[in-house]
């Protein structure tokens, strides 16, 4: 079996300006998309969807992560990271999440940027021109809130009933002008461990 590519986006926005007022070092966030035919579509309820994610997973890791690579310059530069899958609405959630919820698709990315947290994600369903949400944060350090992030955007053709949309998004830089602190503050003022943020 091999994944059905119908397109590819990639995405480029830059903020020059945020709050009135001009950020020190412009934000840029990047986004790569593959619109794909969903494996599963029309086949009933599947018990196991593994064939096809080993197929298709590390396809779509390697795509997509060349694609932000590309734009970006080099993976050092990228510095938050995120995932998001969006199934038409002949698909299950579940298809959504086959795709991008597999080291097979995740690890392509993670190693190109050399990250050690993990890939924030957003699994959803919807028609064409859904909106696709990709939230990031840090690609090293998941407390550092200046980088807690989304890209928000549409494809007007896509998903189809029987697509999957699949996404990366990166950023480099934070919010223009972050000015909340971070989580380690918070759990200094709380009296919290950073190793047990819920206090339990």
């Amino acid at each position: 079996m091999t994944i059905e590519i119908r397109k590819t986006l990639l995405q480029i926005e830059t903020t020059l300006i945020e709050g009135g007022k001009a950020a020190p070092t412009p934000l840029k966030l990047y986004s790569a998309f593959a619109v794909v035919k969903n494996p599963w579509a029309g086949r009933g309820f599947i018990e196991d969807l593994k064939p096809e994610i080993h197929a298709a997973a590390p396809v779509l890791g390697e795509l997509l992560t060349g694609m932000i690579i590309d734009a970006v310059g080099s993976g050092e530069a990228v510095e938050a990271y995120g995932k998001a899958a969006v199934v038409g609405l002949s698909g299950e959630i579940e298809h959504a999440s086959a795709l991008i919820h597999t080291l097979r698709f995740g690890n392509h990315y993670r190693n190109a940027v050399g990250a050690k947290s993990y890939l924030a994600f957003c699994n959803t369903r919807g028609p064409a021109n859904a909106p696709i949400m990709i939230p990031l944060m840090d690609k090293n350090d998941e407390g550092r809130r200046s980088h807690y992030l989304t890209i928000q955007t549409a494809i007007p053709d896509a998903p189809a009933a029987d697509e999957i949309v699949v996404a990366l998004g990166a950023s480099v830089g934070g919010r223009p002008h972050h000015r909340i602190g971070d989580r380690y503050q918070d759990l200094k003022d709380l009296g919290q461990n950073v190793s047990n943020p819920a206090g339990i």
